[in-house]
């Protein structure tokens, strides 16, 4: 970490006096911005105002594979208001052949640089007009001419054409004789789990709005990393990084897909070219297209144990669809690479390009739909050696990374697992599955493990002494509704050891400096570590009885060295949910009566944000086990109902007793002790319902969702998958 002041002492000021007080990290806090959010005074990417605003509409593709052949631009520049069409044949040419935070980029976002379709729904135009209503009416009545080509959409995990990738993870990791291993082993289970597409809908949709000053650009979004969006622009757009700024404050749902997409860099060539602001709003269908998804996954599990119920074999062999134009790993074969060890450990990750838009990270890319094949699978193998789910787990705890050999930075998985079966009275359990009712609904009960990283990007932030003894912190943070900004604000109040009332933070701009992203649930740990330092310097240096200037102290922090600096080590956060689930065999339907989640996940900065987290994870996965599916048309290439009203996900109806805990867990090597709760409450969820659901049925579900459907005929066939 180095650290950097500015402003200098002079006797016109007073030195904000630092008070002993109770830390405030580990209390209750509402959020700070949440009077103007239920107020309407938090404005939105798409509600901020600009002087003489332009609308763009993009219009996508209506063919799922094949090349433009022409546009008929001219009706549609003569209907009222339009100003622009833009496309492959007139639009500013751009970079895309560069490495981003994120590798290179999917030519999705790199638009109208060619006439290629490579899916249905690819941008091929955008119609820009006064009114959002005239770009729409105009881009509706868009012709577009195409040299239609046959298009493949159809996935499963038997395609002859899938590959092993490397993504954020390594494709592929081997030791031991598997097969020998399997050969030796008492009890094998060997199983196919498969997820399918499903989708980021958050509340608030994909907005931009694009203004040139000259050669400096500004764009208003709505992303999870300023720095992110502000790197990838400037090198698709041949700037320096710091003739951009990018600006997201507010941000009303994120989960992976707000990074830099279509919308954005449309937006930002049609200002260029009409020299006046341009904002582009995606439509709720737009979404499902554009902004990636989670893809559908083909997961086949093998284990081994001996008769004692300890593994000698793991294989996990995961493949999932990208799109043609750019490759995706779903890491999925990556859990058990952290969560169980054996002498073979064999895991991989396949991908099979297919003419669909391109994948994305999605809540727990990887982890969520992994646990479920792989704490499914482990839930099979507990019947198969007549232990206890929970003690099979107990059996096969690590002590290093079953793959890497690192050491546990913190691990307590156990922990988590022995508090939750207190809380949820696991010890009542009756074993036999088919055997609890309660008049018409069959009942059981389910558990899983989980586990997320806990990682740290480098981050700068600035903390500034203000002249009437309050304290401004600025930082390219990103709030996606998790209640970061709030977390931060306590943060940097315990490291300058004053109120809460006399700090404000300030997030969302790339001009505060490099910082880390909302993702891989690191954000609030990197920003901590890059606040706590530059709070913690300029706490000492107003010790020393320093005066502030009319312009305040400005102290500056940079953790990529201390980062830099740390030891390799296995850093995750982990978790044990438990299920009960009411199932009606006359009508298929799945009930979750009640929930529990404990989990180890670091110093918890504010309970009250952080079990909404958590509470909000285990409900998504509530809703993964039972009701998301997209489906894709094979002869359109399309999804199915790409909207909100065709995608089911949990509704109140759904949810009943839902309660999220943790123990003391915190990170002995981060400042703050901060590991990440934002994605590990999704993770084990799904795997835990469907759990249940055999214990309540006797019947296994290897397929999600667990439809009524489903249900039926499982329960009318009697056989182990639905």
């Amino acid at each position: 970490m180095t650290t950097t002041t500015t402003g200098t002492a002079t006797p016109t000021g007073t030195t904000p006096q630092a008070t002993t007080l109770p830390g405030v990290v580990g209390t209750a806090h509402t959020r700070v911005e949440g009077r103007d959010k239920v107020t309407g005074a938090a404005r939105y990417a798409g509600e901020i105002p600009f002087a003489d605003l332009a609308f763009g509409w993009l219009v996508l593709s209506t063919v799922a594979r094949g090349r433009i052949t022409s546009v008929d631009t001219e009706p549609v520049l003569a209907m009222p208001g339009v100003r622009a069409v833009l496309h492959h044949g007139n639009a500013p040419r751009v970079e895309t052949q560069y490495m981003g935070m994120m590798g290179p980029p999917d030519p999705t976002s790199t638009v109208f640089q060619n006439d290629r379709v490579p899916h249905l729904g690819w941008p091929v135009a955008l119609v820009v007009a006064e009114t959002s209503e005239q770009a729409r009416e105009a881009a509706e009545s868009l012709v577009v001419h195409y040299e239609q080509q046959p298009h493949d959409t159809d996935f499963s995990g038997d395609r002859p054409e899938a590959r092993a990738a490397d993504g954020v993870l390594p494709g592929v990791t081997e030791k031991g004789d598997l097969e020998a291993e399997l050969a030796a082993s008492t009890h094998v289970v060997d199983a196919e789990y498969t997820t399918p597409e499903e989708h980021h809908s958050m509340m608030e949709p994909h907005a931009a709005t694009a203004r040139w000053d000259g050669d400096r650009l500004e764009l208003v979004d709505s992303n999870q990393g300023t720095t992110w969006v502000q790197g990838e622009l400037s090198k698709m757009f041949s700037l320096d990084p710091s003739a951009v700024r990018v600006r997201s404050e507010h941000i009303g749902g994120g989960f992976g897909s707000k990074g830099l997409r279509a919308h954005q860099v449309a937006a930002v060539m049609a200002a260029r070219v009409l020299e006046r602001p341009v904002r582009v709003v995606l439509t709720r269908r737009q979404m499902f297209t554009l902004t990636g998804y989670r893809s559908p996954t083909a997961q086949r599990l093998r284990l081994g144990a001996d008769a004692d119920g300890r593994l000698r074999a793991v294989e996990h062999r995961s493949v999932n669809q990208t799109s043609t134009v750019h490759q995706f790993v779903e890491p999925s074969a990556g859990v058990p690479r952290v969560m169980y060890d054996a002498a073979a450990h064999h895991t991989a990750n396949l991908v099979v390009p297919l003419d669909v838009p391109t994948p994305t990270f999605m809540r727990a890319p990887g982890e969520a739909p992994g646990s479920f094949a792989l704490e499914s699978a482990l839930d099979e193998l507990a019947e198969k050696c007549g232990l206890d789910p929970i003690e099979l787990r107990v059996r096969n705890e690590p002590d290093r990374g079953p793959v890497s050999g690192l050491p546990f930075s913190t691990r307590n998985l156990l922990g988590c697992f022995h508090e939750g079966a207190r809380r949820f009275g696991w010890a009542d359990r009756d074993p036999r599955p088919a055997v609890r009712r309660d008049g018409r609904w069959l009942l059981g009960t389910g558990v899983a493990g989980a586990s997320f990283h806990s990682g740290a990007g480098p981050s700068t932030a600035l903390a500034t002494a203000e002249p009437d003894g309050t304290f401004t912190v600025r930082i390219a943070a990103a709030d996606i509704g998790t209640g970061a900004r709030t977390a931060l604000t306590l943060i940097a109040a315990d490291a300058l050891r004053v109120p809460v009332d006399r700090v404000r933070v300030r997030i969302g701009d790339s001009d505060f400096g490099p910082a880390m992203l909302a993702g891989g649930s690191m954000g609030t740990r990197s920003w901590a570590w890059a606040i706590n330092a530059a709070a913690g310097e300029l706490r000492e240096r107003l010790a020393l009885g320093t005066d502030v200037p009319p312009e305040g102290i400005t102290v500056r922090s940079d953790t990529t060295a201390a980062l830099g600096a740390l030891a390799q080590k296995e850093r995750h956060s982990y978790g044990a949910q438990f299920a009960e689930v009411a199932v009606d065999p006359a009508t298929g339907e799945v009930r979750v009566r009640r929930m529990l989640g404990v989990f180890a996940a670091g110093r918890i900065v504010n309970p009250l944000t952080a079990r909404n987290q958590l509470v909000g994870g285990m409900i998504w996965g509530i809703s993964m086990a039972l009701h998301e599916e997209a489906v894709r048309d094979r002869a359109t290439g399309g999804l199915y109902a790409a909207d909100l009203a065709g995608y089911h996900v949990a509704t109140h109806a759904d949810v009943q007793s839902v309660e999220a805990d943790w123990i003391d867990d915190p990170d002995p090597e981060d400042p703050v002790g901060i590991k990440g709760v934002g994605e590990v409450g999704i993770v084990g969820a799904a795997a835990a319902v469907a759990n249940a659901v055999w214990h309540a049925t006797g019947v296994r579900h290897r397929h999600l969702p667990i439809r009524p459907d489903r249900v039926l005929r499982a329960q009318g066939a009697g056989a182990p998958r639905a």
